[in-house]
């Protein structure tokens, strides 16, 4: 298994709003805006990737998950959003449920043989014909605390900043505006999302320490160029870390991240 470390600076983050956070690190850079969300959800299902039939969540939600939720509320080519710490303000409890599912998926090539030869293409899957009950062991009642912030890729234009963009999103978090309805891994389970002001309380992470082993981080996807220049995903590749939580906190500030 091949190692790399995230290079991130371990500074300073006081979790303050969005427009008021504007720190910087030595040697005059600029770090990115921050912000702090809570995420309450009934149930919540972050499957472990090794285990393929059944479906069986992680402890807690994944940082991949998180980025989720937050580009579910605001996403912008221009930016990207890093995870900076979770933080477990509720037991961690599980519940055995059973969900229908389907065995077959689209292919990916199936619109375009559709879209070639409109008579005899079908473009749909009949779930009712290929339906499947599987079990499933979720979390409930989930409630984190999820401190992270952005920064601004190579996408951004010339009349992107980032003052601009930590307004659109304390915007959208205080009025609940999102792109689409934000979920705790799959979309049959909705997540409630609320922006955590400096003047609010805060709930208090569990008092529990413990290893959680090895879990998603992230996905990186391997893009290409086809001859006429668009872009598309050849393959992707799973990026896991050594998640340790210490008094119901996970830090993600520095962590190592194996591929």
């Amino acid at each position: 298994m091949t190692t790399f470390s995230v290079k991130k600076e371990k500074a300073s983050f006081d979790r303050k709003v969005l427009s008021s956070y504007n720190k910087s690190l030595k040697g005059g850079s600029k770090l990115s805006y921050g912000f702090t969300v809570e995420i309450i959800g009934l149930y919540a299902l972050f499957c472990r990737p090794e285990l393929k039939v059944e479906r069986v969540s992680y402890d807690v939600i994944t940082p991949s998950a998180v980025r989720g939720i937050l580009e579910a509320v605001m996403w912008r080519p221009a930016i990207k959003y890093k995870i900076d710490e979770i933080a477990v303000c509720a037991p961690i409890r599980y519940e055995n449920i059973r969900r229908n599912e389907v065995n077959s998926k689209i292919p990916y090539k199936l619109p375009q043989t559709a879209a070639r030869n409109l008579e005899n293409g079908s473009l749909y899957l009949a779930a009712g014909n290929d339906r499947a009950q599987r079990a499933a062991r979720v979390l409930r009642n989930v409630h984190y605390l999820v401190t992270a912030h952005f920064e601004m890729t190579n996408k951004a234009g010339e009349g992107d900043n980032e003052g601009k963009f930590a307004e659109m999103i304390t915007r959208r978090l205080r009025n609940g505006q999102n792109f689409h309805a934000p979920y705790l891994g799959v979309r049959e389970f909705p997540a409630k999302v609320r922006l955590v002001e400096e003047e609010d309380p805060r709930p208090t992470p569990i008092n529990e320490s413990r290893s959680l082993g090895l879990m998603l981080y992230d996905i990186d996807y391997v893009k290409e160029r086809d001859k006429d220049g668009a872009e598309w995903v050849k393959t992707f590749i799973p990026l896991y870390f050594w998640a340790e939580m210490s008094n119901g906190v996970i830090d993600l500030r520095d962590v190592e991240v194996l591929q």
